[in-house]
């Protein structure tokens, strides 16, 4: 194996917040290079399970793995600032994929790392008097790391140089691909079955992995699994290997068990549950709630914990920097201050969830609005997930414009600070839009009779201009009335696993076949339910209350398939890294993604383009990263056969 994967073990900063009080801290001594004799100690094991959740940052909220799971699925296309990165991933002729450009490498040279330390807790920590529950934690990651690694590359291997499963000691130069169904049978299976088994009902510290985490794991490893076994359109797999299963179980018994472990975990939910609003899951000052079921967690109360800058962020790990992708330069919008008729940024950067740090690397696309998103009058997931008015914040700013009480905007009319200076609208107009790429607003937008905010339509979504995301917006306590830090990484926990799942897991696997207690359309109706119930209006700032849960219940399809849970999905998800692993399970990518609709990348494009992806078979597993070939000491016609098959 590569030099550089287990070059050492990373032990970094972490902390995972209590809802009570500093006890349920989890602390730690960072360091950066521990000796593996430490790994016979007690405070050794202790600590590298503490990484176990530090290395978590340096995966999710990495804005380039992100890019990977987001872009050139219906949920994300390339923004007007996209480099290569993006490009490449959006597999729509303006770049390539290969094994220099696949950002799923963040991936790869991330976890091993992980998956050793694992290895080194699991061997010695018994030893050394650590409890069995807490050794447990290690089985998971383990797990967990190879779970991820088995949807993205296909086989990887368990020897990583001291043989299957083992605690690697020295670097490694050679290494040999296992198949699916040994990655699957050898150790995610039986780890996670042995954390659900071990692991405590609560956990060890807030935040820290539990039996119900775990049979969430399992429950959508058991569905991944039976997809790949039953393998619909016949995608190749690699290393080449029959889908057949060692245990002699076909892909229904596999979904049969990924449904009797969510009913498991929804019918035992231990310290979780679901929230009754879908608007408090994704809320800055709610994070951490009783939904978030693992996260990769970040603080503003200290650096050294937070484990980026908290004024400055790089565009790098461990930063959280993936909400910037999706930001667009909303401080390009122009409004005019009548004392002196000069145009002036009248809404600034700030700190705050609806606006953030503008990277304009990433962009909906129009489909997202039109079809995933039709209704955003009764389900309150769109208003709970898009910032789409864009308010007047000058007065902020600490320059002379601190006291210009209003600025002239759309159609001339006046604008007070806190008011909509340009709003992305839910629907089309009955009036027809006028936009001017001349506008006052500098970005092309539009007005409509009366209105002194300019507006964008659905249909006027471009590559350049285009909802924020919400969910995703930075949310920090410390800005001091001001513009606060902007240019930081979020502060926030980036979310991994929600309680939600278990419902969507389970009616994946009904559809699939499974029976139980509850049917498919039961299990999706409790998520459209909580969908309906309004207690704010986001954008609109102003309570609302309103419970719409009946209408959405009743709409749902008496029988629904694959793509109806697919939907749902990206309704209750959107643009939290899980959609990639969505379409590339189902096999439904090139059917849902192949195709989508937006504006393009200059001032004033507002006419939908209709553009076509070329998704090849072997795109359903990405590249080995190139770094990892150049390390080994194998031979050209090894390293080729390490390849997945069309990147060559």
């Amino acid at each position: 194996m590569k030099r550089y994967i287990f070059k050492k073990l990373i032990i970094g900063s972490v902390v995972l917040f209590s809802f009570t009080g500093c006890s349920d801290i989890l602390e730690e001594k960072p360091h950066d290079f521990y000796e593996p004799e430490y790994f016979k100690t007690q405070q050794g094991i202790i600590q590298g399970i503490t990484s176990h959740y530090a290395h978590l940052r340096w995966i999710y909220g990495q804005a380039y793995f992100y890019n990977a799971t987001q872009t050139g699925t219906d949920e994300h296309t390339y923004a007007q600032q996209a480099d290569g990165n993006f490009k490449d991933h959006d597999l729509s002729g303006v770049g390539v994929i290969n094994p220099n450009s696949s950002r799923a490498d963040v991936l790869w040279n991330n976890s091993f790392s992980d998956i050793n330390t694992a290895n080194g807790i699991i061997e010695n920590g018994p030893a050394v008097g650590v409890a069995s529950s807490v050794i447990a934690e290690s089985k998971f990651f383990r797990a967990f790391d190879y779970f991820l690694l088995v949807q993205t590359f296909g086989g990887v291997p368990l020897d990583l140089g001291q043989g299957e499963l083992k605690f690697n000691l020295k670097p490694s130069r050679t290494s040999k691909r296992n198949t699916v169904t040994e990655v699957y049978t050898k150790t995610i299976f039986p780890d996670l079955i042995a954390s659900i088994n071990e692991l405590p009902a609560a956990p060890r510290f807030t935040g820290t992995a539990t039996k119900t985490l775990a049979r969430l794991i399992l429950a959508k490893a058991y569905l991944t699994y039976g997809w790949w076994l039953e393998n619909p359109n016949n995608v190749p797999t690699y290393p080449d290997t029959p889908r057949t299963d060692p245990d002699g179980h076909n892909a229904q018994w596999y979904f049969q068990q990924a449904y009797n472990l969510s009913l498991d975990g929804i019918n035992n939910p231990g310290s979780y549950g679901l929230l009754p609003y879908y608007y408090d899951v994704n809320l800055g000052s709610n994070d951490r709630n009783q939904e978030m079921m693992l996260y990769a967690d970040h603080t503003q109360a200290s650096e050294y914990y937070n484990g980026g800058s908290l004024t400055n962020g790089s565009g790098g790990s461990p930063d959280h920097f993936a909400g910037w992708m999706s930001t667009w330069d909303y401080t390009s919008i122009r409004s005019i201050n009548p004392a002196d008729g000069k145009a002036v940024s009248s809404v600034q950067r700030a700190a705050d969830q609806f606006l953030g740090r503008p990277w304009v690397r990433m962009a909906p696309t129009i489909e997202v609005f039109t079809n995933t998103f039709a209704d955003k009058t009764n389900d309150s997931r769109y208003d709970g997930t898009f910032s789409t008015v864009y308010r007047g914040n000058w007065n902020l700013a600490g320059t002379g414009l601190t006291n210009v009480a209003t600025l002239n905007n759309a159609n001339d009319l006046p604008v007070k600070p806190g008011e909509a200076i340009l709003t992305f609208l839910n629907d089309e107009p009955g009036t027809a839009i006028t936009y001017s790429a001349t506008s006052a607003s500098n970005i092309g937008a539009g007005v409509l009779p009366g209105r002194a905010d300019y507006v964008i339509s659905p249909l006027g979504i471009s590559r350049r201009t285009y909802p924020g995301f919400w969910k995703l917006g930075p949310y920090r306590t410390d800005n001091g009335g001001g513009l606060g830090q902007p240019n930081a990484g979020s502060t926030r926990p980036f979310p991994i696993a929600k309680f939600s799942e278990f419902y969507f897991v389970a009616a994946e696997a009904a559809v699939k076949g499974a029976t139980g207690s509850m049917t498919a359309r039961d299990l999706i109706n409790v998520i459209r339910a909580r969908a309906g119930k309004w207690r704010w209006d986001n954008n609109g700032r102003v309570a609302k209350t309103a419970d719409n849960s009946a209408l959405l219940v009743s709409s749902t399809p008496a029988i629904i398939d694959i793509n109806y849970i697919l939907a749902e999905r990206s309704r209750e998800y959107y643009g939290e890294g899980y959609r990639w692993y969505d379409l590339v399970r189902t096999q439904k990518w090139n059917e849902l993604a192949g195709k989508y609709t937006i504006g393009g990348p200059n001032v004033g494009d507002h006419t939908p383009v209709v553009v076509t992806r070329t998704i090849d078979p072997h795109h359903y597993l990405r590249p080995i990263p190139q770094g990892q070939l150049d390390g080994m000491e194998m031979t050209a016609a090894e390293k080729a056969a390490y390849q997945n098959p069309g990147y060559l």
